[in-house]
């Protein structure tokens, strides 16, 4: 008889993707909504100074933490990888369609699986190279060089997932050592300093209403964090990944219907081959981590 864990709750960890999807996606449609009127670095900087005001109810708890120089010093490094992806980010959002910025976030996955590789020390089979492999070829697929021209819209998705993957690598390597709320909370401080000067140097006025879009854009991003970490709290991720995918058909719908972006079938499909390499990556690990687990003996 094969026994489901009692805190393995499938349906409920799905349910709280599928919000994620929504929230994120939220995000994506606000950021394009608000066009490049205020300059990206500017709109991810007020993103995340507004989005400080969320941490509030963890001040208590933070107030007691007493990190090492090290510890400091690399959550500042963190802070100014990430920043440069958030702002790489926003200036893509304002230059490429929203399907093709969802499709080629689905690289960052990519990234975090070369990184722990190459920095933490952790083995590239032969099946995550050919994954690998098969998530670039879906990103040549979605930017078709020769074909088409490579915006400098697309040039920076390629480095917002790249910073984004060694971002995430970096938090992995400290998840040991400190908690998620500490993590997420001096990623958002050390991304609101980093983004001060860049922001400082292209300050344009924002009104009220690009003020509260931004403060709704950190209100669905924080939403999505925390709908997330619950998805992962209620099943395992071979079950919740696979719906995170549905950002790319809300992407398309809302490009589609709100911003008449028309449906572009090669980013459809390259999105999808990236897809389905993370989703092999992902349901393979599980796969290794179930037969590892069996071949442990009991005590």
């Amino acid at each position: 008889m094969v026994n489901t864990a009692p805190d393995s709750r499938p349906l409920v960890g799905m349910f709280w993707m599928f919000l994620t999807g929504l929230c994120f996606v939220a995000v994506t449609a606000l950021v394009k909504y608000l066009g490049d009127d205020l300059p990206a670095a500017q709109q991810a900087f007020l993103r995340y100074l507004l989005g400080l005001v969320f941490l509030i109810p963890m001040w208590p708890a933070l107030r007691s933490i007493r990190p090492s120089r090290g510890a400091l010093g690399f959550f500042a490094a963190r802070g100014v990888i990430h920043g440069l992806g958030v702002a790489l980010w926003f200036y893509a959002m304002t230059k490429i369609p929203l399907a093709e910025v969802t499709a080629m976030n689905y690289l960052t996955p990519i990234y975090v699986t070369l990184g722990a590789a190459l920095f933490l020390g952790e083995k590239l089979a032969m099946r995550r190279v050919l994954a690998v492999f098969v998530a670039f070829f879906g990103a040549l697929i979605i930017l078709r060089p020769g074909l088409r021209e490579v915006s400098s819209g697309h040039l920076a998705m390629l480095g917002t997932a790249l910073f984004f993957g060694a971002s995430y690598l970096m938090a992995k390597r400290m998840s040991g050592q400190v908690s998620a709320s500490v993590v997420v909370a001096m990623l958002s401080v050390a991304v609101t300093v980093v983004l001060a000067p860049l922001a400082y140097a292209v300050w344009v006025p924002p009104t009220g209403a690009q003020l509260l879009g931004l403060l709704c854009v950190a209100a669905f991003a924080t939403a999505g964090h925390y709908t997330m970490t619950r998805a992962f709290a209620a099943a395992p991720v071979t079950v919740t990944q696979p719906v995170t995918f549905l950002q790319l058909v809300w992407a398309v719908l809302v490009g589609a219907i709100v911003f008449a972006e028309p449906v572009d079938l090669f980013v459809v499909l390259g999105g999808m081959v990236i897809m389905a390499s993370v989703l092999f990556i992902t349901w393979r690990e599980a796969v290794l981590r179930k037969q590892a687990k069996r071949a442990v003996p009991a005590t």
